[in-house]
């Protein structure tokens, strides 16, 4: 572990002075209204901007940072993004001296140990990743990196839903992303996806993948809010609607031009579906039906065009597709994580849906249900294993970073063992999910249901409580700064408030055990 060199995310050098400086000479501008500084050889000129800082100009004038080197402070102290704000400060570069910050690019893979996958890792091999795969993998890490991960970050904290004009690029023919993201399947056949890969070609893999590039965006929030809810609200309009209902649905959701829920958890019952309150009745000449009732945290329901919804029928259960409409009102729930993903609080007041639009047979939505369950769960294992990881990472890049005692915090053996225990866990489940992926590669949709709803549940709960040790030893290795929002530890504190959520969905642990 010793031997791994730190690196902040992305260290920008925007020398367009050209100049350069020696030490010595950087060494003179050491006093307030004259205060230059060097980190990791470009120099900064602070004279002005010592009483803006948001930390006081006193920071800026102690020994170590006033006409000093002081990278090391710096990155005891910030995030790599800070720099960026600041590039205007950047007055030249220290002569004969190159950059030693390893600067990894956009799109490439992490250098840090344990930070990818294994089958991503150098010198390892996998029997169930192809070029396919690989290929797949470069246009998301692409995608996601250049388009989504700004975005997700500012509007994980100002609270705002993903932007129209990413959903919309997601489903164009460049990119089929929210094609992709429900699975294998006929809705794929005949396109061109993403590395040249065939629709038909697509598997779980090429799924789980895109899925645990999303989760390194690191905003949870607002990763359900990037059509969370059309990856559990479509697929029962898929297997289940009618052909003209599909006709008018599906293809406006994947093209990002609607969007949908799935509107199944009340106040009233959760992971019961059996005791669902909210009800529809049917007209006496059968031609509609009236629902009326309330549904409780579902994802992407504040900005929903239609909503996906179990009832209460005479004899069962009957799922049904509502179109919003005035009898439809949807409140934002205030949770945990960011109101970005949209998670609403729905009344349907007297609201008359055709009969046509019921999805399965009337009595028998208990199926409809159920039907998405395993993939939903497995979903949830894809980003919990990758959220596990990428934490994992920030830990490790901070261990390095991080001087306590005069060496870097890596050195001490407590940290190095919590390390063992993370790596561990990230390994381990990334293994079993891998498994069970190629297990439903290989299975029908029926041998899928009979042999593995209890290992994807079994599953679930296993990296969930993964999920908990490595947030507890994230903020243990952050310290302040893992329950600090902001800094060097935004990541830490987002994920330790934030977690929980890969429980509840899908049912909590304590079902699948």
């Amino acid at each position: 572990m010793s031997g791994f060199t730190p690196y902040a995310e992305a260290l920008p050098v925007n020398n367009k002075s050209g100049k350069k400086f020696s030490r010595a000479e950087v060494a003179k501008h050491n006093k307030p209204g004259d205060l230059w500084c060097i980190i990791d050889t470009a120099v900064y000129d602070l004279s002005k901007f010592a009483d803006l800082h948001p930390g006081g100009a006193n920071v800026l004038h102690d020994k170590t940072v006033a006409g000093c080197d002081s990278t090391e402070v710096f990155f005891g102290l910030h995030r790599s993004s800070v720099l960026d704000k600041y590039q205007r400060l950047i007055i030249g570069q220290i002569e004969n001296e190159k950059p030693l910050i390893i600067v990894p690019q956009v799109a490439t893979l992490s250098p840090v140990p344990y930070a990818e996958p294994a089958w991503l890792s150098k010198g390892y091999h996998s029997p169930y990743y192809n070029d396919s795969h690989r290929k797949l993998q470069k246009e998301m890490r692409y995608f996601f990196d250049t388009h989504v991960t700004r975005e997700a970050q500012m509007h994980e904290l100002n609270n705002k839903r993903p932007t129209v004009e990413l959903i919309k690029l997601m489903g164009t023919p460049r990119w089929h992303l929210n094609a992709m993201r429900l699975g294998p399947g006929k809705h794929l056949k005949g396109l061109t996806l993403p590395g040249g890969l065939k629709g038909e070609e697509f598997d779980y893999f090429h799924e789980l993948i895109i899925t645990q590039e999303i989760s390194r965006i690191g905003s949870r929030g607002y990763s359900d809010g990037l059509l969370g809810g059309m990856v559990i609200g479509l697929p029962p309009v898929m297997n289940f609607a009618n052909p003209e209902l599909k006709k008018k649905v599906v293809p406006a959701v994947l093209s990002g031009e609607k969007h949908i829920s799935l509107a199944i958890s009340e106040a009233f019952a959760g992971s019961d579906v059996a005791g669902l309150r909210c009800t529809a009745t049917k007209s006496a000449d059968g031609k509609y039906w009236t629902i009326n009732g309330t549904k409780k945290w579902i994802t992407n329901g504040h900005w929903s065009d239609y909503f996906t919804v179990g009832c209460k029928t005479d004899k069962g259960l009957t799922v049904f597709l509502v179109e919003r409409d005035d009898n439809v009102d949807t409140k934002l729930i205030s949770t945990s994580y960011s109101t970005s993903a949209g998670t609403a609080y729905i009344t349907f007041d007297n609201v008359k849906v055709p009969s046509e639009n019921m999805l399965g047979p009337e009595n028998k939505g208990l199926l409809v249900i159920l039907a998405n369950f395993n993939h939903e769960r497995w979903v949830m294992c894809c980003g919990a294993a990758r959220g596990a990881r990428f934490v994992t990472e920030e830990c490790f890049k901070w261990a390095h970073q991080r001087k306590v005692f005069g060496k870097p915090l890596i050195e001490q053996p407590v940290i190095r063992a919590k390390f063992a225990d993370m790596f561990s866990r990230c390994e381990s489940g990334q293994a079993w999910l891998e498994h069970i992926t190629y297990q439903m590669k290989n299975m029908t949709y029926l041998e899928q249901n009979n042999h593995l709803a209890g290992q994807i549940g079994i599953l679930k709960a296993q990296l969930t409580r993964n999920l908990h040790h490595i947030a507890d030893n994230a903020v243990q290795i952050f310290g302040g700064r893992g329950i600090t929002k902001g800094g060097m530890g935004v990541h830490i504190e987002g994920f330790q408030r934030t977690y929980k959520f890969e429980l509840p969905p899908g049912r909590e642990s304590e079902y699948h055990g």
